[in-house]
């Protein structure tokens, strides 16, 4: 009897180790995409400040928003998009009034890797800057400076 109950015992923990290993090796990888900002000034009366940022991903969709003084009335923006596997990287950017004056996307394998120039006109004052990232696996950055 003691041998059958010990055969018995061996058996349940040998089950319950099998199910504690299968359940906890369990797939949970859920893919992630991040967007980072950084702001800056850039002159001694600290009227004019610029903003950049990395973005990486591992397949995940995000949308970030930022707002933004700009002082004049243009942007001049950098994207770029480095060892990326697939995805999209879009910068949208709307003026004080909400009008939009930037919408520049770069899509991984489909033109360049990077983009830069200026925006249209619009209304200084709080800008606001969108990023989103859609099934984006890899990486970037963006810089956006005060227009001249």
């Amino acid at each position: 009897m003691k041998i059958f109950t010990s055969n018995i015992l061996k058996l349940v923990l040998t089950t319950v180790f099998i199910l504690v290993i299968t359940v906890g090796c369990k797939d949970d990888y859920e893919p992630y995409a991040h967007v980072t900002f950084t702001e800056t000034t850039t002159d001694i009366e600290n009227t004019r400040t610029d903003i950049g940022g990395d973005i990486v991903g591992d397949g995940g969709s995000t949308t970030e928003v930022y707002t933004w003084n700009n002082s004049l009335s243009t942007v001049d923006f950098n994207m770029d998009i480095t060892a990326a596997k697939g995805g999209s990287f879009n910068l949208t950017i709307q003026d004080a009034e909400g009008v939009e004056v930037l919408n520049e996307t770069l899509v991984v394998g489909q033109g360049d890797d990077s983009r830069s120039g200026v925006s249209a006109a619009g209304t200084p004052g709080e800008w606001t800057v969108t990023i989103t990232l859609i099934d984006f696996n890899g990486d970037g950055s963006f810089s956006i400076s005060p227009g001249n």
